[in-house]
């Protein structure tokens, strides 16, 4: 009989042009309180500051641009989404929706500055 196996960590891998994957690495620790830990070939290696819990984030330089929609993104969820949303702005985000479930659930949808989709809502 095997052993059970423990639940899987989540490591969140996002792609970046390889001419924009240190801009988008800036932007993504700025955004999320992350340190970049290390550069390995054409990766970024983002990690919570030290003490936060979190998971990694590794951008990867790949050799094309993004095409299309997102297939998965990333939810960012903070006290205060509206404070939120123009420091992301200031940090090079753009604005490109608001959404809602009511009147419990509401987001703004951004992208980064290479055009990848998130979303800001309430913790």
């Amino acid at each position: 009989m095997s052993q059970p196996q423990s639940a899987p960590t989540v490591h969140v891998v996002l792609d970046a042009a390889e001419r924009e994957l240190v801009r988008v690495a800036d932007f993504w620790a700025a955004a999320l309180h992350y340190r970049r830990a290390q550069r390995l070939e054409q990766y970024e290696v983002l990690l919570p500051e030290e003490g936060a819990h979190g998971f990694m984030l590794l951008i990867q330089g790949v050799p094309e641009a993004k095409s299309g929609k997102n297939r998965m993104h990333l939810d960012v969820h903070v006290d205060d989404p509206a404070a939120e949303v123009e420091r992301l702005i200031a940090l090079g985000a753009t604005r490109i929706s608001e959404g809602d479930l009511g009147e419990t659930i509401q987001w703004t949808t951004l992208t980064d500055p290479v055009g990848n989709e998130f979303c800001v809502a309430r913790r």
